[in-house]
Parts: C-alpha cells; structure tokens; sequence
C-alpha cells in the first residue's frame, strides 16, 4: 500500500438540529456539502478537476438525504462533470467509513485523489425517516436476535461495567467545559467555515449546540432519557425492552437507566470532507499534506449490547500500524453516549485527559453521517495545534460495530 496523505479537512458549524429553528434548517443537505466541498476547493486552490471520486457518509438516505447525495452534492457544488461521488451507510461510522474507503482506493493505486465525508441534517431528514428501524424490520432475525434501542444499548454497558449516573453526568460536564474553552480559544477555527444563506448574507459561523452554563446540579436534575422506552412491552412475545436486553445479559440483574438528554449526544446538522491523495498527486495539486493515514479498521460486537466495539477496531487499527495505544497522542472516542468513551478508554487503558479534548458530542452534537468526518478534522487541527504526533479517531455503530482511524502528522 502507497502512503495517503490528508491535505485538507473543513467543516460547517454544527446547526440545532430543529425544523426551522437550528442554524442550518433552512439549507438542504445537498446545499450544506455543497458549499463545504466549495469552501475547501478555495481555501486549498484545488483544480477540481484533479479529484477523481468521492465518498460521502450518510444514514438517513430518504427525502432530500435520498438518490446520491455525494453525486448531487457536486453537481449543486457545480462542480467537474467527470468528477463521481458515492453515498455510502455505515450508521455513525459512515463520515468515517467514507474517508475510509477512498484512502483504501489510493493506497492500492486505483485513483490518485479523492474526498471522504458526510453529511446529515436531521432537522430536515429527521432520525427515523426511512421507517427502517435499526434492523431493517425483519421479523425473522427479530426471532433469533431482537436489537433494543441504542439508548438502552448504552445503559446495559453502564450497568454490567459499573458506570454510575455520577460518573456519566461528569463526563458530560467535562466535555461542555472543554468545549467551551476550545470555542473561547478559537481552536476550531482552521476547519470552520460560516455558512452563507441562499440571499447571499452571512449564516450560522459557530457550532450551536454546546452550553457553557451547564452544571452537575442541572444535570443531576435532568430524567432518564430511556426508562420508559425499557418499560414497553414491544419485545418478543410482550417482554419489556429491558427484559430483552436482560436476556442476553443476565448478570446485568435489573438495567440501571443513567443516560440522559445532558450525558448523550446532541442532535444537530453539519456537514464534513477530507482532501486525500498520494505524494505524487499532492505535488500535482500543489499542495503540502498535513498528515498521514497511518491505519484503518472495523470491528463487529454482540448487537444487543451493541455500542462496545470502538476498543477492538482500536486495537485492530493499532495492530495493523505496529502500535499501542500509549503511542496515540490524542484520542476522538464519539460521545453518542457518556458509556462508549468512558468504556473504550477504561478497555484499552487509556488516560481520559487524552481522550476529547475540546469536548465531544455530548457538548457539540452529532450529525450521524458527518460526524466522523468532523472528528478526523478536530484530531488534525488539534495535532497541529499542540505539535503533538498521532491521533485516533473511532466510533460506535449501530447493529454492534466499531470503526477506527489513525493518522500521523507530517
């Protein structure tokens, strides 16, 4: 495998992910990437013409997110006839995925240059929208394997692990406050870009969701988000989601709900690329790299308790680039929910302070599709930022599966 380098990565603010009153709802999703893939093309001088394909992360692919929004995209970007574009699903992990894939199409040689990302607006296309379920509504895997919400995926994890709701609630507020001093500090400067509204006047410039004023008192306030939801009697022959859960897991007892509104992530929209190509084409481009892929990998879990392979793609991805994780330098572990990080870095060993540096999802939100693709790019800036080496970039995903990334400064 050739080399792969990233020579860009921007993004759009992250937009409340509500009709009409989130910062990015009145723009189609195609319109969103559209003017990401625009906003990069000039900052980086790009001849468009040079990126042979792209892939682009999105879930909800119905509605205006439906047909090909990567091919779509470009053609309302106005871009290069002959340049291609693929949507691609990989739930949470799909910005990644994407990013993903086209690295592996450079490295074997197959194109010299191309863009990965996402896109999710979910104030428009919201969850749910494809009517599919996690499970694809088959009712014969149902019979032998019942997926539960990942909610009460999430507080199965705390439960069985030992996770309490003080110690989800303190990382919640952790992550707002790293947030907040990364926002006040100007850190995600270099990869934002504001949004310019359809009359041609300026639009949303700074992520929408994160709250400064949060505390421990307010948090501890908040009701559990999926007790309810456990208590519905939805299940196999009647039994309780929780029950379901149960029955895969029966040392867990009696599922403890810790997950609330303030310790899960926050439903917004955005969108994400990643300018990627080999030295050669680099140097056509006339661009410098800012980092090399170093790894990439995936990981499949049990998919009840479903949101704890980010540890072993992790540990796949360090395995196949030759390291340990007390190589990485930082670590972006999504915060779908508190759990997930607070469980992979307890699994791999690894020191929180490493671990989300300028906040995560439950601060800044989590536009499913895109949301990968926005993590690489806080990872790279923040490499820069620090004169720090090697970041890690890994997900939870939906149906029990982890997708992992390392990359490596130059």
């Amino acid at each position: 495998m050739a080399d792969v380098f990233i020579y860009d990565a921007i993004r759009t603010p992250r937009g409340r992910g509500k009709a009409g009153k989130g910062g990015l709802s009145m723009h189609h999703p195609q319109e969103l990437l559209a003017q990401t893939l625009n906003q990069m093309a000039e900052r980086s001088k790009l001849d468009k013409s040079l990126v042979d394909d792209m892939e682009i992360g999105c879930v909800t692919q119905v509605k205006e997110q439906g047909a090909c929004i990567a091919r779509n995209s470009l053609i309302a970007a106005d871009w290069p006839e002959d340049v291609t574009g693929a949507t691609v699903n990989r739930f949470c992990g799909s910005g990644l995925e994407a990013i993903n894939g086209v690295a592996g199409k450079i490295g074997a040689g197959f194109i010299d240059g191309g863009i990965g990302g996402g896109v999710e607006s979910m104030s428009r296309v919201p969850m749910g929208s494809d009517g599919a379920m996690i499970d694809g509504l088959n009712e014969k895997m149902r019979a032998r394997i019942f997926m539960v919400p990942q909610g009460i995926s999430a507080d199965l994890i705390a439960t069985r692990e030992g996770f309490t709701r003080a110690d989800v609630d303190a990382f919640a507020l952790h992550s707002q406050q790293k947030a907040s001093v990364a926002i006040e500090e100007h850190r995600f400067d270099k990869s934002l870009f504001q949004i310019t509204n359809d009359d041609g006047t300026p639009g949303l410039a700074r992520d929408e969701h994160p709250r400064a004023d949060t505390t421990l008192e307010g948090l501890a306030g908040l009701k559990a988000a999926f007790a309810e939801l456990g208590a519905m009697p939805v299940g196999p022959g009647g039994k309780t989601l929780d029950q379901v859960a149960l029955d895969r897991y029966p040392d867990a007892k009696q599922i403890q709900h810790v997950h609330t509104g303030g310790n899960s992530s926050g439903i917004v929209d955005g969108a994400a690329v990643v300018l990627m190509g080999s030295a050669e084409w680099g140097k056509k481009a006339g661009l410098k790299p800012r980092a090399k892929i170093r790894a990439i990998a995936t990981a499949g879990a049990e998919p009840v308790i479903m949101l704890t392979a980010p540890a072993p793609a992790s540990q796949k991805a360090l395995k196949r680039a030759g390291m340990t994780a007390k190589d990485i330098d930082l670590w972006e572990i999504n915060e779908a929910f508190a759990v997930v990080p607070l469980q992979t870095a307890r699994e791999l060993g690894i020191d929180l302070d490493k671990v989300n540096v300028n906040g995560g999802a439950i601060a800044l939100g989590h536009p499913l599709g895109a949301t990968g693709a926005i993590l690489l790019g806080t990872a790279l800036d923040e490499l820069e930022r620090t004169g720090k080496k090697t970041a890690l970039i890994t997900l939870c995903i939906g149906g029990g599966m982890g997708i992992a990334t390392i990359i490596e400064r130059v």
